[in-house]
């Protein structure tokens, strides 16, 4: 069986190629300005045919190109890691500024968490692209999901994503309230250690 993505799958590692070498690039300036990263770490992903055909059947679409890469919205995904929360808040506007990409969904998971205590910011992106895309747009446009997140959040989801698919698990409603728990002390810490740094960058420039 062919790839779900066709003629498109090659194109999609480009773009992605495109996304990480910017944010790698402000990495770069900003640690020449500061002397510190931006971000702690970066990973990127196409997801695999099996997962996107398997998403495909879970909402009812076609097996096909046109599905994965103009109805869904996560063919491409990116995480960017960060030590501190204003540093998410840094690569946000900078994203907003790429001229090669807009951004079509935003949702803040930090300031407004989800129920079970999930924090992270989640972006759609659509990116222009040299090349037609499913639907013969030229230039074309493809979905990137992007996740920021520090690395407390980044550790609790890790975690938690590990737990979830556990089976036969006594005692869930406790489970689920001691997980909610951790999350909060874990950015109660976030904002603790944002403090620290703003308090040690004051005082050096004082």
């Amino acid at each position: 069986m062919s790839s779900i993505y066709g003629e498109f799958e090659p194109r999609l590692n480009y773009i992605m190629g495109l996304l990480t070498t910017e944010l790698e690039s402000y990495d770069r300036l900003k640690f020449e300005e500061t002397g510190e990263h931006i971000y702690e770490h970066m990973s990127a992903r196409i997801k695999s045919d099996e997962s996107m055909r398997e998403k495909c059947r879970r909402k009812g679409l076609p097996e096909n190109a046109h599905s994965a890469l103009c109805v869904l919205q996560d063919a491409i995904g990116v995480r960017v890691v960060c030590a501190f929360r204003d540093d998410i808040y840094g690569i946000l506007e900078h994203i907003r500024n790429i001229p090669f990409v807009e951004i079509v969904e935003e949702i803040d998971y930090i300031r407004h968490a989800k129920a079970n205590g999930y924090r992270s910011y989640h972006l759609v992106l659509a990116s222009k692209a040299r090349f037609e895309d499913p639907e013969g747009n030229l230039p074309g446009r493809f979905f990137i999901e992007v996740q920021l997140r520090t690395i407390a959040m980044d550790s609790w989801a890790s975690l938690e994503h590990k737990m979830k698919y556990k089976k036969d698990i006594r005692n869930q409603e406790l489970i689920e309230a001691e997980l909610k728990r951790c999350a909060d002390e874990l950015a109660s810490c976030d904002v603790s250690m944002q403090t620290i740094r703003n308090l040690i960058r004051e005082s050096s420039l004082s």
